[in-house]
């Protein structure tokens, strides 16, 4: 009886050892795939604009790996790869007086400028998926697709996305989406 319970012991605590393992193993690989960084600006900007925290995370992981100082082909900067027209433009509109393009990097104005931009599209297209398209691919070419009956049946929302990039973008900012809902909980 007495060897039962010693090997019961033993089994016990080799199977929370294995447990604790695969979570730090777990914890380790989503912090280096999934980085989470300037939680607090996020948290409260998205409250500021209504928006869900995760998604802020998804965005910035898909456009630029939470990399501050990122840069897009195409001129994009920052954590949400604004682009400098689109900042001057916005700025004003949230008494960012004295706003200069290269405040873009400093995390709290990148995350401020951009929570602003996908709160006012969302309420633009009242959608988040058709929001994000338009962030990716510009409103311009929202509208087209909304008015074209091959790709809107409603003219709200989108049954298809034209553009492959930006198919794969609202696909994986979702998919991220769920990960960053998960590892919010657990940050704090």
């Amino acid at each position: 009886m007495r060897n039962k319970r010693i090997l019961l012991r033993r089994v016990i605590t080799l199977a929370i050892l294995v447990i604790a393992a695969a979570v730090i193993c777990t914890v380790v690989l989503l912090n280096h795939y999934y980085p989470l960084r300037y939680t607090d600006i996020i948290r409260k900007y998205a409250q500021e604009y209504d928006l869900k925290p995760e998604l802020v995370c998804a965005v910035i992981k898909a456009e630029s790996g939470f990399n501050k100082d990122a840069v897009s082909s195409v001129g994009a900067s920052g954590l949400m790869q604004v682009m400098e027209g689109t900042a001057n433009w916005l700025a004003p509109k949230i008494s960012m007086d004295g706003f200069e393009y290269t405040q873009i990097f400093d995390p709290d104005v990148n995350i401020r400028l951009g929570c602003f931009y996908l709160n006012m599209l969302e309420k633009q297209y009242g959608d988040i998926d058709v929001a994000l398209c338009a962030y990716n691919a510009g409103s311009g070419n929202v509208d087209k697709w909304l008015r074209d009956s091959s790709y809107s049946d409603d003219g709200k929302t989108l049954s298809h996305i034209p553009f492959q990039e930006t198919r794969n973008y609202v696909k994986k900012v979702t998919d991220i989406q769920r990960i960053y809902k998960f590892m919010l909980v657990f940050s704090g």
